[in-house]
């Protein structure tokens, strides 16, 4: 019987992920009102106070879960690349390419900054994308790919830029154009990182 009683749970809580999801990616968080999520959920508006405390609350888990699947879509380009500097650069691009997205330009990098406050969003970011970075960062320096800094603040550093840039091309009105721009930016930027570049002093 609890096993039931868990599934029933999993599936109300899923339906009312996937049927937010779309909502907010679709018209943005503040014109979906949570009585439009339930019916499209076909659950009880109980249901969602029961699992999340309220719209809000469902918003953040929706932000969360769009996270987590972005950060497992770049690990997975780091870890096909030859080497930490050539899986930087297509990461990158993975990443940014991914920014196009409705919903990673929606409720990601529009809604979640103003619905969450800057404090929670930066928090996602660091848990879920800097020890990413900071991985990616100090294998590039045992091989001698890029010039031995702190590696701490110089992967806060690039995050913070790439995460400026991901809100450059949300906010953009010709979004590819964004996208193309501040990748060739960072691009040129990451190149200045590598060793025998004429940056390291």
């Amino acid at each position: 019987m609890r096993r039931t009683q868990q599934d029933r749970s999993n599936s109300t809580k899923a339906a009312l992920m996937a049927a937010a999801r779309e909502l907010f990616a679709a018209r943005g968080y503040s014109d979906v009102p949570a009585d439009e999520i339930v019916r499209a959920a076909g659950v009880t508006r109980g249901a969602l106070y029961h699992h999340y405390g309220d719209k809000k609350g469902l918003f953040e888990a929706v932000v969360e879960a769009v996270e987590i699947e972005l950060t497992i879509e770049v690990e997975g380009v780091l870890k096909a690349a030859a080497d930490p500097l050539s899986g930087m650069l297509s990461a990158l691009e993975a990443f940014l390419t991914a920014c196009l997205r409705d919903e990673v330009r929606q409720i990601s990098l529009t809604d979640a900054p103003a619905v969450l406050g800057w404090a929670a969003m930066r928090e996602l970011e660091a848990r879920y994308g800097l020890g990413l970075l900071e991985r990616t960062l100090e294998k590039a320096m045992a091989d001698e790919l890029i010039v031995a800094q702190p590696v701490r603040a110089l992967a806060q550093l690039v995050l913070s830029a790439v995460m400026e840039a991901a809100r450059m091309i949300a906010a953009s009105a010709t979004p590819e154009t964004a996208r193309a721009e501040v990748q060739q930016v960072l691009g040129t930027w990451f190149a200045g990182l590598l060793v025998g570049s004429g940056q390291s002093g």
